[in-house]
Parts: C-alpha cells; structure tokens; sequence
C-alpha cells in the first residue's frame, strides 16, 4: 500500500468536483434564486447532519476490515454485512427523525418568503428518504477504503457528486426550480453512487462468502463506532450551527452570502482529509512508532503543502468572488470569507490527530475534546452574531477551529508535529488576513504585500518540510525545466 499514491487518488478525487461546482454555483443562483438557494444549502447541511445515524459504522468498518487484513476473507464478509444491516435500520430511523426536525426548523424558525413555505414542507419528504442512503454509502465507502481500492472508491465520490450538482440543475433548467424536483433529483444522484459501490463490494469483499449477521460483531462495531457517533451527532454543530442560527435571525439571503465562500473555504479539507484517508487503513496494523512517525510527516506535510495556497486564497478571495457571483454578494461574502479561510486552514491540522487517536484506538478522546468545546462556542457565537452579525459568526467559526486543533493536539500527547510551528506560519497568514481585508485590490500596497508576505510563508513552509518532499519537490521542478 502507497500512502502517496492513494493521497493522490483522494485528493483527485475530491478537486473535480470542486472545479465542476465553480461553474455550477453561479447558474444555480441564476436559475432558483438567492432565497432558493439558501434553503438548498440548509436542506443539505441537514442532509450531511443527519448522516450520523450510520452511528460511526463508515470509519468502524474501515478499522475491523483493515484489521482483518490477512484473516479468512469470510471473516471480512461477516464484518461487512453485520456492519450493513444495522446500518440500514439506523439509516430509516435517523430518516423518520429529519423529516419531523425539518419540518419544525422550516416552518417554525427559519426565515424565508412565506409564498415559499408550501414547497419547503412538500420537499422536506424527499430529504429524509436521502438520509439512509447516506448512512449507507458511509459504510460501503469504508469497507472499499479497508480493502486498500481508492481509486474505485475515488472515481464513484467524483461520478456521485458531479451528478449530485448536475441532476438538480438540469431539473430546474428544464421543468423550474421547484424544491420537491430539485431535492428528488439529488437523491437519485446518491442513488446511482449506492449502485455502484455495492456492485464494487461484491466484487472485493462479499464475492464467494456467506451473507452472515454475527451477533458478536454488533458489539465491537458499535464499541468503536459508538463514539464515533457521538463524535458525528456534536461534531457537525459546531460547523454547520452558524447557518441555522443566520437563517432563524438574518434570512435566506445572508444564508447565501455566508454559505458561498464557507463553501469554497470548506474546500481547503480536502487535502488532509485526501491525506489522512490513506494513512488511516494503516493504523490498526501499525505499531505505536509508526503511528507517530506518519502522523508527524503528515501534519509536517499539510503545514509545508498548504499554507502558501491559503496564503494566495485570502488575497484572492475578494476579486474572485466579485467576479464569480456579482459585488452585490461577492463584496459581504469575501468580507466573511477570509476569516472562515484561516478557521479552515487551523482546521486542517486538527485531522491529523483526529485520526491519529481514532486509529490508535481512542475515538473517545476526540469525543471527550468535541464535548469541551459546545458550550463556550454557543455562547461566543450568540455574542458575536448579536454585536457583528456575519463577521462576528466568522470570526468565532476561526478562533474554534484554532481551539480544536490545540485541544486535540494535547490529547494525542503531543506525539505530533509541536504547535508552535503552526503558530509560527499563522503570523504572516494573519497579517494577510488583515491586509487583504482593509486594502482595495486595485491599490499597489495590496500586491506588495502579497509579493511579501507569500515570501516569508515560502521561506517558512521549505524549513518545515519533511526531506521526503523537499526531494520531490526538486524532482517535479527539473522534470519541467527539461
């Protein structure tokens, strides 16, 4: 198994649809509106929320699969099935709760045209069918990445979610953006992935074997699982809470203009998620000091990897969103956007130890980390919506995901790269930050500190990386200058 070559499986696998989803976006809110469009991004959110009712059986049946790595493959087949069939009892379970828990949020909280209301209630059906083949698609994405298949499991997440951002367009292109029609047509996106990936686990895993429920399974799936669900039923609040609470106070179109660039700065994850995807199936075979040893090279590499591009991201954030959906929300949207930019570069580093501890076999400490940090960013988020409304609600998504990363750091026993080189790269990002944000683009002095301040994040990046990669970083440089 190649840790670099199934990184670069997941990371081409989640950069095309980001590249599809920048010519999207725009023609949706050409196509549904600004209003639309918001209860679209709430409807998903919910969506990804409620994907939690797999009770962590996606990564637990990545870990008992990886270690059963050179058991019996009918062993392997028992681990699967069990794993699916209470999957699929939770996955209708956590249906019948979304479709009660939107409709309250929908008619009761969320603020939207009211001429809208009668085609959100009959859409919120739609959105709870989706939720056990959500649940579902957690657990056959798992067991795949046990077996070592990225690049399958790769090319269905890109065929699922181009579909999943084409289906609904096309829809409300050719017969109007109704949200039952728009929402229907997602579901049949994930219907096609839910196809094709158990077609990929017969052929990999169940091919040959019994199809056996074992009872004594349950308990070491749910064991594991158990606080990775706990972990999935917190997790998302302290993510997504900001747009719900911007929906019940400020509308549908602050919505919008929050959840654009969030959307784009969510983007940044998907190179450590690519990263620690590989490593991950690793883990449970690995012993304590190889553990270490990847997780040091991994957080050292995100650090070198990425902070250049953010560095460039929040410089260019406010010309490109003006470009890409208009001033009239790329002006407040970029104004946002930087800030939820460094919580996510912060946020990288938190999947390091993240997975670290999971794959150690300690979810519970990433649980216990989650828990502590509920209640104070509840009420620093009350504060800084009701003092600074989208700014306010950025700015303590950022300093968050910076406490997440720290706390989970300290729980992996420092065994990880120290924090203070983190710290170290944030001083220039922030001094970005602020440049971009009180200089006009059009004005000399914004480039100059750009040229600058990239400068530095370069000379800083190139000391911290790992020899591995400085090595092929000068590969990739004298094959091009060829």
């Amino acid at each position: 198994m190649s840790v670099s070559r199934n990184a670069t499986y997941n990371l081409i696998g989640a950069v095309l649809p980001i590249l599809l989803a920048l010519v999207t976006v725009p023609i949706y809110l050409k196509l549904v509106g600004t209003d639309r469009y918001g209860v679209l991004a709430i409807a998903w959110l919910l969506l990804g929320y409620f994907g939690l009712f797999d009770l962590g059986l996606g990564r637990a049946t990545t870990y008992s699969i990886a270690a059963l790595k050179d058991a019996p493959a009918q062993d392997r087949a028992d681990v699967f099935w069990t794993a699916i069939l209470t999957n699929v009892i939770m996955g209708a379970v956590g249906a019948l709760v979304l479709w009660a828990a939107a409709a309250f949020f929908f008619d009761q909280i969320f603020k939207v045209d009211p001429r809208l209301r009668p085609e959100i209630s009959a859409a919120v059906p739609f959105l709870a069918l989706a939720v056990p083949i959500a649940t579902t698609t957690g657990v056959l994405t798992g067991a795949l990445q046990a077996r070592d298949r990225f690049v399958e499991t790769n090319m269905i997440s890109v065929l699922s979610t181009s579909l999943f951002q084409l289906f609904p367009l096309f829809v409300a292109w050719a017969f109007g953006p109704n949200l039952s029609l728009l929402l229907l047509a997602s579901v049949a996106a994930r219907g096609v992935a839910i196809v094709v990936l158990w077609w990929h686990c017969h052929l990999h895993i169940t091919r040959g074997q019994q199809r056996r429920f074992d009872r004594s399974q349950i308990k070491d799936l749910l064991g594991y699982g158990g606080w990775v669900t706990i972990t999935g039923l917190f997790g998302p609040i302290l993510v997504i809470l900001d747009r719900f609470a911007i929906g019940a106070v400020l509308g549908a179109k602050a919505v919008t203009i929050y959840t654009v660039p969030f959307q784009l700065a969510q983007r940044i994850t998907i190179f450590p998620q690519a990263l620690v995807g590989a490593v991950f199936p690793r883990m449970p075979t690995a012993s304590a000091e190889e553990q270490a040893s990847l997780n040091d090279k991994s957080l050292r590499v995100l650090l070198a990897g990425i902070s250049l591009p953010i560095l460039g991201m929040i410089y260019l954030l406010h010309p490109f969103l003006d470009l890409w959906v208009g001033k009239a929300i790329g002006g407040p949207a970029a104004d946002v956007g930087v800030l939820i930019v460094f919580g996510y570069w912060a946020n990288a580093f938190a999947v390091v130890p993240y997975s670290w501890l999971q794959g150690a076999g300690r979810p519970d400490l990433v649980t216990k980390c989650l828990l502590a940090q509920i209640p104070p960013y509840l009420a620093l988020l009350y504060v800084g919506m009701k003092w600074y409304g989208l700014i306010g609600c950025a700015a303590v998504f950022a300093f968050r995901c910076s406490v997440d990363f720290l706390l989970l750091w300290w729980a992996a026993r420092r065994k990880l790269a120290p924090a203070d080189l983190i710290g170290l790269v944030a001083v220039p990002l922030l001094a970005g930050a602020i440049a971009s944000a009180t200089l006009d683009y059009r004005d000399w002095r914004w480039w100059a500190s750009g040229v600058v301040l990239g400068l530095v994040t370069a000379l800083l990046c190139w000391r911290i990386a790992p020899p591995e990669l400085i090595d092929r970083g000068r590969a990739l440089l004298r094959r091009f200058a060829r």
